[in-house]
């Protein structure tokens, strides 16, 4: 069945808000209408910037929850569980589309079967709605009795919010409230503060802005006075309500509706607040902040848009006319803007401080920084902070912007407050005040399409005229407000005791540190010669000595922090000044007790040692040894000390030699202990290893040299035979081609790398026959073993040397290669174990007639 619903005719001006996390978000602005496509209404709305893009579109059904919340806003929630709003321009076009929902909806519910969702509860509520008694000092138990039980159901809440509206219920009970105290019917009371507990508890946005209203606000809250949880105790809710004086009039606001949606803003953030803090739930919590977000948005727009009335607001305080009196109440009436804008979106913020910087704004904030009274400056402190969270490129504009005018940049202003203020948060305000406006800002980084427009260019010129300015500001700043910001620092110098300190003395040393620690980390080469050229370093450590412990943890943060840069400069300097004594000090005050502040010194030392800053490491141990070695409790310290030693006898010689030749063997040292110190690696030799090995055989006319060695060291005695080759069938082939008859094996083969013989080995370079040497006497005997000892001992720490003669035969070449080095591993290790080699010849001497020699077989 077709729905019979006439839907507005004209296009209403709306904001579409979307509830996410707690907070109304500003979906855009457009042109509301309702529509009815296939027997389905909806609410459409289109954007205003871009037509055909739909900012909402959403059925309209029978159980949506939709309300209509004061003159201009439409609320509900998505079958989604979405909690949307429509906040409309002017309240005719709410009331039309309001109109046009509520007939969309009761056409639903009649069309509604006996088949539909809703339970049976639901169907007895519309078909008998509630009906409350008239409230009476005789029935107010029964009245609360009725509530329970229907407040325990959906249907049964909606159909007590209804008849609470239609009969004005809420204005009959508050009357009561008086008459029971006449009375003093504490029982009567108790029913009264219960019942209207469960009248906001209900969620509906009309009856709590019905509680609110004028007539009726202050017997809601007399009745809440009466707590039956605390029966005796009586809050005082009424006396602060009824206080007149709250209400200021900087400027006169003459639309009626705005003054209404101020003060029920204000109710509305004490029963929020105050009243009702104890018992609200999160429904109702939303619905008091959605009814105060949705006001506050008004009252922003019509001061922003109202021009008259920021010059008026304005001129108070840039005029010199107007009493102090006057001018205080114009800075907390821009206080409280700021703080409102602090909830809305960030266009209508932006808008909100484009505004007011246009009318005056920072100037306002340089009179209240600068102002006598207490509650004026806490109050510019709240703007200036609020607009520096907005952007702080805008309060950073106008201290460019008196720089250079040559005006008092506001910079100074702020450091003036920090060092006078005793007020502890507001100097806690300055002081994040100034470390954010030294901060540099990041240059704006422009969209894709700005480049391909020709605005990129542009923005360039402007980052880099920022940067220039920026370079300014900090130039002034270090050359003159930065000697007068930290002027107390300087002056501790002539203290002789910091035992009697007061508490904003205290706070402010405790700014400084962090302000100076800020600028250590943020301008590294500026800030490094203004700490150390004004002693400021050795101020801080003097801060070591006081009393407070979160002082001296602040001043151990600066002295670490300076470590952890890994500056040498810095490093530098903390020597030269000598400023580790106070911090060991520190430790011996507090040792051995794990506490806060002894463990802050030693993750410093342990930082040290961690990261092994080698001159820190050698100034602490050379200067405070004696103080280091009683320290036992914990192996920091000694850990430091053993450091150093190490640090202090290693070789320089020999880490050169290692990072040179990294595959090189190791040099002698300087001590001359090794005995083969002056053989030199040759190129040819490390060249071999590298390729194929091709020499198997030394001509006959390869010289026999013998190298001459340094450093005292016998030379090496040249070979006194010519052995067999390492491969057996090699050596017996070449000995049968020369001499025709068989070679018998050795008994055990000796390696050509060998040096000499073994002493039972003898032989000539005669031509053959060999002949058996006579027997040796046994000094001798002993000394060629151990000048044998000493050969395979010197071969296993040198390179093998190679001849460079090459030898015909190719084939056998990378075999030989393996074998030779096997086995001079082998002989070596027999060398070194002192087994004597023996060798035994049969037949003809090979080398007599030119055979195969070894590869050491008189070659170099």
């Amino acid at each position: 069945m077709a729905l019979v619903v006439s839907p507005p005719n004209d296009r209403k001006r709306v904001k579409v808000y979307e509830l996410r996390n707690n907070d109304w978000f500003d979906r855009g602005t457009g042109f509301c209408t309702g529509r009815i496509v296939n027997d389905e209404s909806k609410v459409y709305v289109e954007s205003e910037d871009q037509p055909e893009r739909l900012l909402l579109e959403t059925k309209i059904t029978k159980d949506d929850g939709y309300q209509k919340q004061q003159d201009t806003l439409i609320v509900w929630t998505e079958q989604s569980g979405t909690d949307m709003a429509l906040s409309f321009q002017e309240a005719e076009g709410c009331a039309a589309v309001w109109k046009f929902v509520s007939q969309v909806q009761q056409a639903l519910m009649a069309l509604a079967g006996p088949d539909d969702a809703l339970s049976d509860d639901a169907m007895e509520s519309f078909s008998n709605p509630l009906v409350l008694p008239q409230p009476e000092m005789g029935n107010l138990d029964e009245i609360q009795q009725m509530m329970r039980g229907v407040v325990s159901t959906p249907p049964g809440r909606d159909a007590l919010s209804k008849f609470i509206i239609s009969e004005d219920y809420i204005k009959k009970l508050a009357r009561l409230v008086e008459i029971a105290e006449d009375l003093e019917s504490l029982e009567d009371l108790h029913n009264l503060c219960n019942i209207m507990k469960m009248l906001i508890l209900l969620n509906d946005s009309q009856i709590v802005e019905q509680v609110v209203n004028d007539n009726v606000v202050l017997g809601v809250v007399g009745a809440l006075e009466y707590d039956p949880d605390f029966p005796n105790h009586k809050a005082n809710h009424r006396r602060y309500l009824e206080d007149q004086s709250r209400y200021k009039e900087v400027v006169p606001i003459t639309d009626p509706v705005i003054r209404k949606k101020i003060h029920s803003t204000w109710r509305l953030l004490y029963l929020k607040d105050v009243v009702l803090a104890r018992i609200l739930d999160d429904p109702t919590f939303s619905v008091l902040n959605s009814l105060i977000f949705f006001n506050q948005v008004d009252i922003v727009s019509y001061i922003q848009s109202n021009t008259g009335l920021l010059r008026d607001l304005f001129g108070i305080i840039n005029s010199p006319e107007p009493p102090p009196k006057k001018k205080k109440d114009a800075v907390e009436f821009v206080q409280q803007c700021c703080a409102i804008a602090k909830s809305l979106q960030p266009p209508a913020r932006a808008t909100l401080y484009s505004n007011f910087i246009q009318h005056g704004l920072l100037r306002v904030i340089t009179y209240a920084l600068s102002s006598t009274d207490a509650s004026t400056r806490v109050a510019g402190t709240d703007i200036l902070v609020a607009m520096i969270d907005h952007d702080p490129n805008l309060v950073r504009a106008y201290i460019f912007k008196a720089i250079a005018e040559k005006q008092t940049p506001l910079t100074d202003t702020l450091i003036e407050l920090l060092l006078v203020e005793v007020d502890l948060g507001v100097k806690a305000q300055a002081a994040d005040a100034v470390k954010v406006l030294l901060e540099p800002s990041p240059p704006p980084q422009p969209p894709p399409e700005a480049r391909q427009n020709g605005e990129y260019l542009s923005k360039l010129r402007g980052t880099a005229q920022s940067s220039n300015q920026n370079e300014a500001f900090l130039h002034k700043y270090y050359e003159m407000s930065a000697s007068k910001l930290f002027q107390p620092l300087k002056d501790l110098e002539s203290k002789e005791s910091l035992n009697d300190l007061s508490f904003q003395e205290v706070s402010l040393y405790n700014h400084l540190v962090e302000i100076l620690m800020f600028l250590v980390r943020l301008h590294l080469f500026r800030s490094r010669f203004f700490i150390f050229t004004d002693g400021l370093a050795s101020r801080i450590a003097q801060l070591l000595s006081c009393p407070q412990k979160h002082l001296k943890l602040t001043a151990l943060k600066f002295f670490r922090q300076c470590i952890n840069l890994q500056d040498e400069w810095y490093h530098e300097q903390l020597c030269r000044a000598h400023l580790f004594g106070p911090i060991l000090n520190i430790v011996y005050e507090t040792m051995p007790r794990d506490n806060l502040l002894n463990s802050a010194c030693l993750e410093m030392f342990e930082l040290i040692k961690r990261e092994n800053i080698k001159p820190l490491i050698q100034h602490i141990v050379e200067t405070y040894r004696e103080k280091l070695e009683e320290i036992t409790y914990v192996d920091t310290f000694q850990a430091l000390i053993l450091r150093y030693d190490q640090m202090m006898h290693h070789n320089p010689e020999q880490d050169a030699s290692m990072a040179e030749a990294q595959d090189a063997d190791r040099e002698a040292t300087a001590n001359g202990n090794q005995r083969w110190q002056g053989l030199k690696e040759d190129a040819a030799e490390e060249a071999y290893f590298n390729t194929s090995d091709d020499e198997d055989e030394l001509t006959p006319a390869q010289p026999l040299t013998q190298p001459t060695l340094t450093n005292g060291a016998s030379p090496m005695p040249k070979s006194l035979v010519d052995y067999p080759d390492d491969d057996p069938e090699d050596a017996m082939d070449a000995t049968a081609r020369l001499s025709g008859s068989p070679t018998p094996s050795s008994k055990s083969k000796s390696d050509p790398a060998d040096g000499p013989s073994s002493p039972k080995a003898t032989a000539t370079a005669a031509p053959p026959p060999v002949s058996q040497s006579p027997p040796e006497r046994l000094s001798e005997k002993r000394r060629r073993q151990e000048d044998e000892d000493e050969d395979a001992l010197g071969k296993l720490s040198n390179p093998k040397r190679r001849s460079s003669t090459s030898s015909a035969s190719s084939g056998q070449g990378s075999n030989s290669v393996l074998r030779r080095k096997k086995g001079f591993l082998e002989r070596g290790k027999e060398a070194l174990n002192g087994k004597k080699i023996e060798i035994s010849f049969g037949g003809k001497k090979a080398s007599s007639s030119g055979g195969n020699t070894g590869d050491d077989g008189g070659g170099a």
